[in-house]
């Protein structure tokens, strides 16, 4: 059940990625010749007129096939070519290409709405402050609400954690607000040498999960990447702290972890070891409870919510050029399906509601995902086809249909090569790790 859901919530995505081509072609009178769920072979559908509604065998990816997409001379009936995509306006044509990333993010807006009207939303507020502490130094105190951070606008706890992860020794430029006064600091970050007991693992997000491991205990006991730490020695974690907080409870001594593993409780056994390490600090930790507000601040956070999702994907390209993640961070569609099986499995126990507001949460991530990658200027996808259909505006005529062509066709080889590597990376990690 959990894998169906984990398909279902990756097909919204793909569906109305294709609608959003689907309805601006419509709008501006270009034939959809098929509209299809999935890759490969055609499984069933319906056949109007004008348009093979149909899904697929494989349950990954989608197209909008428009006429003057492919070779049309092959087919025997009559055409009217005014209802070509390249006889087309230029600005209609990017019109529709730009439609499916923007449908994207127009679904995450909407999700996101669903989740911060229900739930509400956790400014970025300072939890707690140590005394004497570099954050105490720059003027920081408890009750504080980090608004900026070098110029970048933070809206969420989370933003300020991921900013962190991303840019752990940065000087940070803050603003922050404090009894509805804007006030400005500066604090640099201090590196500092720690030790504390602990078992090899990298963990992240809520549910807490297994991200890497390494050569240690937990390697030795049987954890695995993606397992979701549901307890540690009887005790519920709910955040990463906790892990942490947790084990050094026991200094050293054997612990018990209860885990999620593909849909099944798992407990082993772990013997910390005491371990030296370098943290960058800043003496202070930003968190909040969720705060409902009224129908424009969950409008307003909604949309910080969709700016955050896609500013991830950029972070996450900068951790893996700066070396901070590797390749074999990277998850494709089986990867992303067993995150999604897993986050519904672990939110059973909370209730059907968390079950569908941690989904939707995924959805509004993902979706923000794959609104940018599609935007970005790689052949063979829309923001590549956007490149030239730029140029043609400028130039105020199109490069040469086959040389656009032969453009696109490298870059779809070299994606398919991409994700026949990303398919093997994440077989690997969700079933050999």
């Amino acid at each position: 059940m959990n894998i169906v859901l984990a398909i279902l919530a990756l097909s919204i995505m793909i569906i109305v990625h294709e609608f959003g081509h689907f309805i601006v072609a419509k709008a501006n009178g270009v034939r959809v010749k098929e509209f299809s769920i999935g890759l490969g072979p055609r499984l069933c559908g319906i056949r109007t007129k004008e348009t093979d509604y149909c899904l697929k065998l494989l349950p990954f990816g989608g197209a909008c096939v428009m006429q003057g997409d492919v070779d049309d001379e092959t087919s025997d009936e009559k055409l009217d070519e005014t209802r070509s995509f390249e006889n087309k306006s230029v600005w209609a044509r990017i019109s529709i290409i730009a439609a499916g990333p923007i449908f994207n993010f127009l679904l995450a807006f909407v999700f996101a709405v669903i989740i911060i009207g229900r739930l509400g939303y956790s400014p970025a507020k300072v939890y707690s402050v140590e005394e004497d502490s570099i954050a105490y130094e720059a003027g920081i105190r408890e009750g504080d609400v980090i608004t900026k951070i070098n110029g970048r606008t933070i809206s969420f706890d989370t933003e300020y954690s991921t900013y962190r992860l991303v840019y752990p020794e940065k000087t940070m430029n803050i603003t922050y607000v404090r009894d509805g006064k804007k006030y400005k600091t500066t604090l640099v970050p201090n590196k500092v040498t720690k030790t504390a007991y602990r078992v090899g693992i990298t963990i992240q997000g809520e549910p807490v999960t297994i991200a890497e491991v390494s050569d240690g205990p937990a390697k030795d006991a049987g954890i695995k990447v993606n397992d979701v730490i549901k307890k540690i020695n009887g005790k519920e974690v709910k955040n990463t702290s906790d892990v942490g907080t947790f084990m050094s409870e026991k200094e050293g001594a054997e612990c018990t972890f209860t885990l999620l593993r593909d849909g099944n409780t798992v407990e082993v056994k772990v013997t910390p070891i005491l371990t030296e390490y370098e943290e960058v600090e800043t003496g202070m930790v930003v968190y909040s409870p969720y705060v409902k507000g009224n129908a424009w601040t969950t409008l307003k956070y909604s949309a910080s919510q969709v700016r955050y999702s896609i500013a991830t994907v950029f972070d996450s390209f900068h951790m893996l050029f700066a070396g901070q993640v590797t390749s074999k961070d990277i998850a494709g569609p089986v990867g992303i399906v067993n995150v999604i099986s897993n986050t519904v499995e672990s939110s059973k126990e909370d209730g059907t509601l968390y079950v569908i507001l941690n989904l939707l949460y995924l959805i509004v991530l993902l979706s923000a995902n794959l609104g940018v990658m599609n935007l970005l200027p790689i052949p063979a996808l829309d923001g590549g086809r956007l490149v030239f259909l730029l140029i043609e505006a400028v130039r105020g005529k199109p490069i040469a249909r086959e040389k656009e062509g032969m453009v696109h066709f490298v870059g779809m080889a070299l994606l398919m090569v991409l994700m026949v590597i990303i398919m093997f990376n994440d077989i690997r990690n969700v079933f050999f790790s």
